[in-house]
Order: structure tokens, then sequence, then C-alpha cells
């Protein structure tokens, strides 16, 4: 194991991060093979720390990778544990979002709550299609029990709007919705719940299945009603489905990590 491919994967704690050198090395198409025997998890002051043969790993950013909960951990650990000849991050997302939480984050939490704030006002759910009357249909079945869940659980009320006419939201139901995003008190599951509202557009589909109201399966397929609409008329573009299924897998992470975050 070479001592660049140690500092690149487990980190020097000593040394500064360097930018320029951290761009090269991401530009790179070439993935670097395991040097690792075993992955595991080890209690420490900062938390429950990702161990490679012993070795504390560390964030791109040269942080401990180190998380509160033990089960989150050993997710991490069972995914650096599934990597074979090669370590390929694409094939570690709890992995890469974690990263993102403990990098950028935790040291910019207001930055990212203001973010998601934005989404309260534009929100996925509250844009109906006048018709046809199966996909209004659709929507509704979908998006209704979302609607009746936030102004149960979290106080907020949303007006509707058909087609793309942008409709002002009640200042207090947006105030309610960033409440609940303040309420989120790790940097994990904020990043868990940030990675789902973007990939899906909704803050309250988010929402939802950060609080179990939705299952992750659930809440992709309640963002993707028109695109499943599309499909069943015209027929599946097989570019346009493998597109979704790798965001659709991004999506389930981020759930994956919010949940094992509380």
């Amino acid at each position: 194991m070479t001592n660049d491919v140690t500092r690149d994967w487990l980190g020097d704690p000593e040394a500064q991060p360097d930018p320029v050198r951290a761009a090269r090395q991401s530009a790179k198409p070439a993935l670097p093979k395991r040097f690792y025997t075993e992955a595991g998890i080890a209690e420490a002051e900062d938390g429950y720390r990702l161990v490679l043969d012993g070795r504390p790993a560390h964030t791109p950013a040269r942080r401990r990778l180190a998380v509160p909960q033990a089960a989150l951990a050993a997710a991490l650990a069972e995914e650096w544990g599934a990597q074979e000849e090669f370590i390929d991050p694409a094939r570690m997302p709890l992995t890469r979002l974690v990263n993102s939480a403990l990098d950028g984050v935790a040291e910019r939490r207001e930055a990212v709550i203001d973010d998601l704030s934005a989404y309260a006002g534009t929100d996925l759910v509250v844009y109906r299609a006048g018709d046809p009357a199966r996909l209004v249909a659709a929507q509704a079945a979908a998006w209704d029990p979302v609607l009746d869940w936030a102004r149960e659980a979290l106080g907020a009320r949303f007006i509707l709007s058909e087609g793309v006419m942008h409709v002002t939201q009640p200042a207090d139901s947006v105030a309610a919705l960033r409440r609940a995003i303040e309420a989120v008190a790790t940097p994990t599951a904020l990043a868990g719940l940030h990675s789902m509202t973007t990939l899906t557009g909704s803050l309250l589909i988010a929402l939802a299945v950060l609080h179990g109201r939705l299952t992750p399966q659930e809440g992709w397929a309640a963002a993707h009603v028109d695109e499943i609409f599309q499909a069943e008329v015209w027929g599946q573009d097989a570019e346009a489905e493998e597109r979704l299924a790798k965001r659709r897998a991004e999506f389930e992470a981020a759930a994956r990590v919010a949940a094992l975050s509380a």
C-alpha cells in the first residue's frame, strides 16, 4: 500500500487539504485498487469511526469519518466491505453522503436550512395538472395525503395551483416547514433530507419520508407521478429509465442515512 493511496483514502491528519490536488485526483478515470482487507467500526470519543484494517478512515477534507450512531457506522463499514478489487465511489452512496455531511453540512447548517426552506414556496405537490383526468386523479391520490399529513403534523396548509402559474403560499405554512427543517438535529440527517428534496423537487415528500409517513419507495413513486403516467401513455425510454434508476438509488440511500441518523 503506497503512501499516496493511504493518504487519499485513509487521510493524513497532519496534512492540510490541497483542493487542486483533490480536483486532479477526482478527474482520474482509473479507480484505486482496494488496499485493505477488513472494514469495521471502532468506538471513540467522537462517536463510531470507520476503520480499515484497524486504521481510522478520513473524509476528503481529512476529518475522521465518524458518526454518533453505531448503526450508521456499521452501514458505512458494510459499504466499504462490499468493494471488490477496486474502490468505486459510485457504489458507495452512503459514504459519499456522510462525507458531504461532515465536510459541508456540519459547518454550513444555516445555509443548508435556507436552501431547503426555499422549496417550501414552490413545492412539487402544489402544482397540479388540469388534464387529462387520469393524471389529475393520480396526482391527487399521491399528493393529497402528503398535504393532509403536513397540515395535521406540521400545521402547514398549502394553496394548490393548476399548471405552472406561481402561487404565493401562506407565510405561516412556509415558517412551519422551516421549523420542521430546523428540528433535524444531526448533519447526516439534514444531508439526507437535502438530498431527498433536491432529487424530487419536493420538501414535503422528503419530510414525509424523514418522519416515516411515507416509505422511501412510496416517496419516490409520489415524486414521479408525472413520469409514471407518461411512460404508461408513450412507453418507456431505456435511457430515461436508467437515469431514473440511478437517481432512485441515491434517493433511497439518502432516506437510509436519514433514518439511521435518528
